[in-house]
């Protein structure tokens, strides 16, 4: 759940974090599959310290950049739309075959990063449950609540260590509600971006674009990948020889 709308730069601000995000997937993909508990601890170091940050209890010098990454959720975005854009390169693409292996490691660090987040983003909102919120507001307040339950869930079935205690077809199917958190993503962002955007507000409108732009590239991009991929197992399917019962031995 990322509350994502304030700041007239936001969109050029993301789109620069996701660029440099890309970079350092590429460059630092062997030290996360080898040593990704370092990385995880970080993740929730920056948890810790923007928390502590938002209490007043950090330098300007220092609760700046946490802000821009950890306040509006945007290196946590980042890290979502690379493992969401994975999926869209086949199996044997350069890309596929180099952050593949560490697409679990991303998406926990992107769920701890997320966490921080939302708990300084709801924890803003109780003292106003008692009062009187907006549609947008309260919409978008539901809709951050399903995305923690799923960020939860599925984070946590991330863990290499779950997932070997898990049904490899249970586990399969749940981790199809990445979908519905993808979607829940977008949706989110659109109820926050929605008021100013609809007075005309020039960042909001540029912001509604590129991220619609970003999810709607991979909804089509996944499909396709998907047909394609059903494509081929069906054509690997057809050609595959037909055994004779008298070619089995006993």
């Amino acid at each position: 759940a990322c509350g994502i709308g304030e700041g007239e730069e936001q969109a050029m601000t993301f789109l620069m974090v996701l660029a440099v995000t890309v970079v350092a997937c590429l460059a630092l993909r062997t030290p996360l599959h080898k040593w990704p508990v370092a990385f995880y601890v970080l993740a929730v170091a920056a948890d810790v310290a923007y928390v502590i940050g938002v209490e007043g209890l950090l330098p300007r010098v220092v609760m700046g950049p946490l802000t821009l990454l950890m306040g509006k959720c945007v290196l946590s975005l980042a890290l979502f739309v690379v493992v969401m854009y994975i999926g869209v390169f086949a199996k044997g693409s350069k890309v596929h075959q180099w952050l593949k292996p560490v697409r679990s490691e991303l998406s926990i660090i992107a769920c701890i990063l997320a966490c921080g987040h939302m708990a300084v983003y709801l924890g803003s909102y109780a003292p106003r449950l008692g009062g009187t919120l907006g549609v947008n507001v309260v919409s978008a307040l539901v809709v951050a609540l399903a995305l923690l339950v799923l960020l939860l869930v599925l984070g946590v079935t991330s863990f290499a260590f779950v997932k070997r205690r898990m049904r490899t077809d249970s586990w399969k199917r749940l981790q199809r509600w990445a979908y519905v958190f993808f979607g829940l993503v977008y949706v989110h962002l659109m109820l926050m971006l929605a008021p100013a955007a609809s007075q005309g507000g020039e960042a909001a409108v540029t912001s509604v674009a590129v991220y619609t732009v970003i999810f709607g590239a991979y909804a089509v991009l996944r499909v396709r990948r998907a047909l394609v991929d059903h494509r081929a197992e069906a054509s690997v399917a057809a050609q595959a020889p037909e055994l004779d019962p008298e070619d089995y031995t006993a």
